[in-house]
């Protein structure tokens, strides 16, 4: 390509929205969600072309201490100031990289009116196309247990079921002690799929992976049913965003 004939650094790739993501938590599925994402508009828009993204990346830490706490609205706050501050870098919309803080996601409605890509309602959407009515749900035990992200699955027609309640405490141990500090363990691995089995048994058709670090862990091989990775599923919908498809 001659000199001429290259785009100038300065103007924005044709066809694109900019997004602004609230990540960190963890950064190592912050970190799947940025390479999805510029796959995905490498594949829409071909030759260099990479995805317009604003991340603010929280510190975990602090957002994990206040999840044990259960000070929600502290939480609402922080996220909401994060939002503000992407929407004043202009930020076109926004995507929360983490499913259990979307417990919080009116309070950053609210504050910045900006569309925001809500994670539960893409993975249904996702599963509907599947044709599947019946659904296991793997998470922290917030979204495992509370309506904020169950609900909307049922609205969406789905019927959810999670884990019992030792099952649940493992798997949120496993994503706060391991998956969480970049640790990915076998013996981690097969307990997850010991718990897959025991929910197809009982009749799920798929499993949602609802928290976004389980996809470092499992993925459709290790699976007896479909896979739901909600991290997969909500890059996607981020480049559908930024390309203006929806």
């Amino acid at each position: 390509m001659s000199v001429s004939q290259q785009q100038p650094p300065h103007q924005k790739p044709p066809h694109q929205r900019t997004l602004g993501i609230i990540g960190g938590m963890s950064w190592e599925s912050t970190q799947s969600y940025y390479r999805l994402i510029n796959q995905g508009i490498k594949e829409n828009l071909g030759g260099l072309h990479s995805a317009d993204l604003l991340i603010h990346s929280v510190d975990f830490a602090r957002v994990s201490e206040l999840q044990a706490q259960g000070a929600w609205d502290e939480m609402g706050m922080m996220m909401a100031d994060s939002g503000t501050r992407l929407q004043a870098a202009g930020s076109q919309g926004l995507l929360i990289a983490t499913n259990t803080m979307h417990k919080v996601v009116d309070k950053v409605q609210a504050a910045t009116g900006l569309p925001i890509i809500h994670i539960a309602d893409v993975t249904a959407q996702a599963i509907n196309k599947q044709g599947l009515k019946t659904v296991a749900l793997l998470g922290t035990q917030f979204t495992m247990t509370e309506d904020f992200y169950k609900q909307r699955l049922i609205n969406a027609g789905l019927q959810v079921l999670v884990p019992d309640t030792s099952a649940q405490q493992e798997i949120h141990r496993i994503i706060n002690e391991e998956l969480c500090l970049g640790q990915f363990q076998d013996s981690s691995r097969q307990y997850y799929v010991e718990v897959i089995k025991q929910l197809a048994e009982q009749g799920a058709e798929g499993v949602i992976l609802g928290c976004t670090e389980i996809g470092l862990l499992i993925s459709q091989d290790d699976s007896p049913i479909p896979v739901f990775d909600t991290t997969a599923i909500h890059a996607a919908a981020a480049v559908e965003f930024l390309v203006g498809e929806s």
